[in-house]
């Protein structure tokens, strides 16, 4: 399995010790969470550069609620220990993917210049 269980003692230092992570929020009684589980797994496993993390709403409430979690699932997307994507809702395979590699190509530093440019 290459996705990991991660609780909320350990999500701080799982955002900040990895390079790209992608965290779906869900729970067992989300009809759509039980479609989407596969799809982020086999992702996970095409994609061993990128660390993947399953974060269990009901056991983890004050971690959902820190994280704006409204509805799941929610896939969250931290680059360089900065949350840089969050949305609520089932993925098809191919969007997943099409995430992936735009988060893989996202230049943090670039992103983070034009935007400080926009704000003058």
């Amino acid at each position: 399995m290459a996705t990991h269980a991660v609780s909320s003692a350990e999500f701080e230092q799982v955002i900040n010790g990895n390079e790209l992570v992608f965290v779906d929020f869900w729970a067992t009684w989300c009809g759509p969470c039980r479609a989407f589980g596969p799809v982020f797994e086999q992702a996970s496993e095409q994609h061993p550069d990128v660390y993947f993390a399953k974060v269990d709403i009901d056991q983890n409430q004050d971690l959902a609620a820190a994280a704006g979690v409204q509805a799941v699932p929610t896939l969250m997307i931290a680059k360089q220990g900065r949350i840089v994507f969050q949305q609520a809702g089932a993925l098809r395979a191919s969007d997943l993917e099409d995430l992936i590699g735009q988060a893989k190509a996202l230049d943090l530093e670039a992103a983070e210049a034009d935007a400080a440019g926009d704000q003058q």
